[in-house]
């Protein structure tokens, strides 16, 4: 399919790329009004307001149908039409930019590396890859992004499947993975980047048992951490145990978690058998997710210790691991560490444009996303650099500043209090 693809003409593939922004546009719009816990009846693929005129195959066109629709603005709000028309225009030029960044002139190639003509010619293929997995991240970006503006939450319906989806797309090949460079001695080659990266060569135990219990016990934590988890000491620590495994199955949704375990559980062992670049690519979106999802939940149980209040939602740890599972735990931690500096644009436009200065974490760590791909290969290389000096030290080091942020926190929490009752 990719060498069909790249042997239709550029303009052709543009514009199909172009087509399909369009499509992904409405398709999020659809998404961000009735996907959200409060549903209105904005999109035209959506069931319409009783007070609403009778809709017509015209309305569902991607841009031109929100020109008409504007006929339903006092029902909705006078510029209702203008943010889901501009995000079906984003998402038709993001595309084909897209594809011309990442395949065309080799945006994603290390440094040194994007003057190379014929290199980047031999990328094509891997590059247009790499495109279809990227839109679709962006697409599920956007649709979670502006669910989080309007009711500063990200709903599990659209980050689960998300991750769910990353996992598979990683089962079927590893080259769904940022390239990065890898040296052993005087040879250098690209590679995905494998979990083990920037650290050595993938060591033969990921193969054995060691990589397949690896890879269970973090599908299998997620779906833990999906799981309606409640602790109720005021009645004693037995009572306690009883109503945490009692909470797990509170809501119907438990079984439905359940079939999602036990299949998981299944697809993993499956491509474990089969291994390759099929294991390696999926064990390496496992990874991913328990990074990107474990940097935010860590952060909410040191906040909640320190504060006894939460510091982020728990859709921001479902949109990290979904992020880690599309981009592998390097991408996920240049992500969360971009994050607060995005927060400095998206204050401001969304201050311009609405006078209000509250801002959900979720449309920070989707911009963090954004730009870690497309400052990938200048990320890259300053993020190995750090993480080859620690070498060992990694863990014990990000166990220290989780600490240090937890007293931070704590000492925070105090002087408030000792100010406020001053």
């Amino acid at each position: 399919m990719i060498d069909f693809w790249i042997g239709l003409p550029l303009n052709l593939r543009y514009l199909v790329l172009a087509i399909s922004g369009l499509v992904a546009g409405s398709a999020a719009n659809y998404l961000i009004y009735t996907w959200c816990y409060f549903p209105r009846p904005i999109s035209p693929w959506a069931p319409a307001d009783k007070k609403t005129p009778t809709r017509t195959w015209a309305d569902r066109l991607p841009v031109l149908g929100w020109m008409t629709l504007r006929r339903e603005r006092e029902i909705h709000g006078t510029g209702f039409w203008i943010r889901p028309l501009l995000i079906e225009l984003a998402l038709a030029i993001a595309f084909p930019l897209l594809y011309w960044f990442e395949s065309q002139i080799g945006g994603l190639l290390p440094v040194g590396l994007q003057g190379n003509a014929q290199l980047v010619k031999d990328f094509e293929a891997w590059g247009s890859q790499l495109t279809v997995g990227h839109a679709f991240l962006l697409f599920l970006l956007v649709a979670g992004t502006f669910i989080d503006f309007d009711e500063q939450t990200i709903p599990d319906v659209l980050t689960v499947p998300g991750t769910i989806i990353g996992l598979l797309l990683a089962a079927c090949s590893a080259y769904w993975f940022l390239p990065v460079d890898v040296a052993n001695g005087n040879e250098t080659w690209l590679s995905p980047a494998y979990f083990n990266l920037p650290w050595a060569p993938l060591a033969p135990k990921w193969r054995t048992s060691t990589g397949l219990m690896t890879g269970l016990a973090i599908w299998s934590l997620w779906c833990f951490a999906l799981a309606d988890r409640r602790i109720i000491t005021r009645k004693g620590f037995a009572k306690a145990i009883e109503f945490f495994f009692a909470g797990l199955v509170r809501l119907p949704t438990w079984k439905l978690l359940a079939g999602i375990w036990v299949a998981g559980v299944i697809g993993i062992a499956a491509v474990f058998a089969i291994g390759g670049d099929r294991w390696h690519g999926l064990l390496t979106s496992l990874v991913g997710l328990a990074v990107g999802g474990g940097i935010v939940w860590a952060i909410r149980i040191v906040a909640w210790v320190s504060m006894r209040r939460e510091a982020m939602g728990f859709g921001d740890v479902t949109l990290m691991a979904m992020i880690g599972a599309f981009l592998g735990w390097q991408a996920a931690l240049t992500t969360f560490f971009l994050a607060p500096f995005t927060s400095i644009a998206i204050v401001t436009i969304k201050l311009l444009i609405t006078r209000e200065t509250e801002t959900p974490f979720g449309p920070y760590l989707s911009a963090g996303a954004i730009l870690t791909v497309a400052f990938w290969p200048t990320l890259y290389p300053k993020l190995a650099i750090n993480f080859v000096l620690l070498g060992p030290a990694v863990l014990p080091f990000a166990v220290a500043i989780l600490a240090i942020m937890g007293v931070m926190l704590f000492a925070i929490q105090v002087a408030k209090g000792f100010f406020l009752r001053g």
